[in-house]
């Protein structure tokens, strides 16, 4: 591979980075207890095809996950609520008893002191320059972990007098995440009792009390919603005796059953990892998402394809005609045909002949072949458009299935280099990891040279001609003229084939774009439609817009502009008639 500079052949130095350092900790800030906000769960199968969309099929559900998505109701679980009363009651009272029994404010001013009495020694330190001791003097007086961690930094490790003060910062950062759960464990319950506890007590009678919260959370959610299995029994195990958990556990493995068995009915598998989405399950799931999608359409829009009436087409009409020579057999109406021989004979034996004969007449609907690229770029995991992409193509593979058994379709996957995508392969589908972030890439790659492979490149650029042109090389084996490329992208191309050599160009080039427009031209020549679904992308900008235009006019068809990841609203620019208008 090679850098398109000056000197084409010389390739970029490689730069080293030399970062280092701790794992920062904030206070009241923890990733197990709070994590990032996410959008709430669908229920059924549209939820567990939702999640696994976004990490493809080895994607595996837990009992909790499955619990979440498919609902059993209160009254198929016998005795739930009692089993499930008598446990929060019994952690309600340990919970209680804590409260009654300790005072943790006098140990907040404990902890304030421990980090004090660590910090004078520091502070008093003659080795610590001026400038340094101010703001450690700053940062213990304001509480601020994040003002140490720097500081920190900017100790020099090589001057021992200093790498000794900066040994000893961790354990103030680590004595003020102590104060903070002491100030929580203060200000988080309504304490009552008198004993007063130590530092490191504090910080074990909050992490209990979290502990009692969380489990008191799971069994009222349990209750309500009839889910025993969103409750934690490994960590119930350590606050309630084996003897009072039994009912609890009878009703959970009743539950479990019922799940487990409407899971199978869904269509779902369980193998050692968990339970995974099965064909069934997949082609449920596809019917989901095509009914949203018809939901959202007017019924002026439904439809199949227009029909061409053949005399040898396999869709019968009521209506019949005279038999020709060459019809078939099959489409022969032998009753109608023995009853003009029963009149032509005027009430005697009837004698069929080929006068007498009708047939019905005949329909066949016309064939389609759609290639659908699929845009796996670095820049498609923004916004999860990606997941929105892969939605249309199982939408659109369902429809085809059920509605249009007889059309071809093939999906492409697009990044530096595009390929086919197998059978069932599009639930797989991940968009690449940006590798390069340099704001300027000009890179070459040999592809004829056999020490080259696909490994070698970076995967996150957006090949559109080479999308095309393998488009072309499936279209060609089609055996209809209807013949329809389908492209979804977020924006402008920045990879291209020049022979066996593959450019990589960013920002976009023209030179890349000149490359696409002539294969979106040869497409148009073979007599195929191209029609560009352009998603909406943070880095879009009105060039992406105008390319995609120009590229779906040159081949005769529309460009859709979507307006979100729910694909609710599609502006659509009719490049047939000139006309725009809104669909949905």
């Amino acid at each position: 591979m090679s850098t398109e500079e000056s000197n084409p052949d010389e390739a970029p130095a490689a730069r080293t980075s030399g970062l280092g350092g701790i794992v920062h900790t904030y206070r009241g800030y923890d990733p197990v207890r709070f994590p990032p906000p996410t959008a709430p769960p669908g229920e059924g199968i549209e939820g567990l095809g939702d999640r696994m969309l976004e990490s493809g099929s080895r994607r595996r559900f837990t009992a909790e996950e499955l619990a979440e998505a498919i609902r059993i109701p209160p009254e198929a679980i016998g005795g739930l609520g009692p089993s499930i009363e008598a446990l929060i009651a019994e952690l309600e009272a340990r919970r209680d008893r804590i409260l009654e029994t300790w005072d943790p404010f006098p140990t907040v001013d404990a902890a304030s002191r421990q980090v004090d009495d660590q910090a004078e020694p520091l502070l008093d330190a003659e080795a610590l320059p001026e400038i340094f001791r101010e703001r450690l003097r700053r940062e213990v007086r304001e509480r601020q972990i994040h003002g140490l961690e720097r500081l920190w930094y900017h100790l020099d490790r090589d001057d021992p007098e200093q790498a000794a003060i900066r040994a000893k910062l961790p354990g103030i950062v680590e004595s003020l995440g102590d104060l903070d759960a002491i100030e929580g464990l203060r200000d988080g319950w309504p304490f009552t009792g008198r004993r007063v506890p130590s530092v490191e007590e504090g910080v074990e009678i909050r992490t209990e009390l979290e502990r009692l919260e969380n489990l008191l959370e799971q069994l009222r959610e349990a209750l309500k919603n009839a889910r025993p299995a969103v409750v934690d029994l490994d960590e119930l195990q350590d606050f309630i005796d084996e003897a009072d958990l039994s009912d609890f556990k009878q009703v959970r493995a009743r539950a479990e059953e019922l799940l487990r068995q409407a899971a199978e009915q869904e269509g779902l598998i369980q193998d050692e990892e968990g339970w995974k989405m099965g064909p069934g399950a997949m082609r449920r799931y596809q019917s989901t998402l095509l009914a949203s999608v018809f939901a959202s359409m007017k019924g002026s829009r439904h439809g199949r394809h227009d029909p061409v009436e053949r005399a040898d087409g396999t869709i019968e009409l009521p209506a019949t005609r005279d038999w020709e020579f060459g019809d078939p057999a099959s489409a022969l109406d032998l009753p109608a045909s023995v009853l003009n021989a029963v009149v032509r004979g005027g009430g005697g034996p009837p004698e069929l002949r080929g006068e007498d004969l009708v047939v019905h007449r005949t329909r066949s609907t016309t064939k389609c072949a759609t290639v659908v690229i699929l845009d796996m770029s670095g820049s498609m995991r923004s916004g999860g458009q990606y997941v929105s992409a892969k939605k249309m193509a199982l939408s659109l593979e369902a429809l085809i299935r059920r509605e249009y058994p007889g059309d071809r379709l093939h999906f492409i996957e697009m990044y530096s280099v595009a390929k086919p995508v197998p059978r069932g392969g599009v639930v797989d589908l991940m968009p690449k990891p940006v590798t390069i972030r340099d704001p300027v890439v000009r890179l070459r790659a040999d592809m004829s040279d056999p020490d080259i492979t696909e490994a070698d490149l970076p995967p996150h650029f957006t090949n559109i001609q080479h999308a095309l042109q393998l488009s072309r090389r499936l279209l060609a084996a089609a055996d209809t003229p209807n013949r329809q490329v389908m492209l979804i992208t977020d924006g402008l191309p920045t990879a291209h084939f020049e022979d066996d050599q593959l450019f990589l160009l960013y920002p976009p080039d023209p030179r890349t774009e000149e490359a696409t427009m002539r294969e979106a031209a040869a497409l148009a020549r073979e007599g195929a439609t191209m029609n560009v679904f352009l998603v909406p992308s943070w880095s879009q900008n009105e060039e992406d817009l105008r390319f995609g235009r120009r590229l779906a006019e040159s081949t005769g068809g529309r460009v859709v502009f979507t307006a979100g990841n729910d694909l609710d609203r599609f502006v659509v620019w009719d490049y047939l008639d000139k006309r725009r208008h809104i669909v949905g």
